[in-house]
């Protein structure tokens, strides 16, 4: 694809730096609708937004790449399990030669109510594996930016990580709905990407 010729060859300073979103989840069928698989849902509603095709596997995860205005967006889904997901975000970003705070990482958490969204430009790994495995594989470092998803805590001695693979109830899938974060979400990463925000401060947004 031209875009990826033009990224890969680091053309950089003719086409605007891209952001990669990374949506943390497990593949499969049996994950699909899970707390834990937000940040999935979180890309596909921007790719939809956007026109942007899911179609292909690159770096062991669902890939697409499109444009926001003239603004190039990489979007990944890591097909390697949620506890490995930096075995594809790591080469993702160093394929296409991308310093870390061009990265965002979409991301369940329970320390957030249910529905509500924060954003943080860095930080640790909360005990969430996921974004532990993202660290690991940026050799420790921790300057990207992670949008933290609300699904809330698991209700009275329940085991978080059944919760965690647990579909959401209709009232909690009605505040996670692609009519309410997600128009919040992709109102404000449009911004960023076309303004050219050179990198997310922890200001950039939040709701909830």
């Amino acid at each position: 694809m031209l875009i990826n010729r033009f990224l890969r060859r680091g053309f950089c300073t003719a086409v605007a730096r891209p952001w990669l979103f990374v949506g943390l989840g497990n593949p499969g069928d049996k994950y699909k609708g899970t707390r834990h698989n937000v940040g999935f849902e979180m890309i596909d509603a921007f790719a939809e937004s956007q026109g942007i095709s899911m179609n292909t596997v690159h770096c062991k995860a669902t890939f697409g790449q499109g444009f926001v205005g003239d603004a190039p967006v990489l979007l990944a889904k890591p097909q390697t399990y949620m506890n490995l997901s930096g075995e594809s975000t790591g080469p993702l970003a160093a394929y296409y030669k991308l310093p870390l705070n061009r990265v965002l990482v979409f991301h369940d958490d329970m320390g957030l109510p249910c529905g509500v969204l924060r954003l943080r430009h860095n930080g640790g790994h909360g005990g969430h594996n996921g974004l532990k495995s993202v660290m690991n594989n940026f050799r420790g470092n921790r300057e990207f930016a992670r949008l933290r998803i609300g699904i809330g805590r698991p209700p009275g001695q329940m085991d978080p990580k059944a919760f965690l693979l647990q579909k959401f109830n209709a009232i909690a899938r009605e505040r996670v709905s692609s009519k309410s974060l997600s128009k919040c979400v992709l109102q404000n990463l449009h911004s960023v990407v076309i303004l050219r925000v050179p990198y997310i401060t922890r200001n950039t947004f939040s709701a909830g």
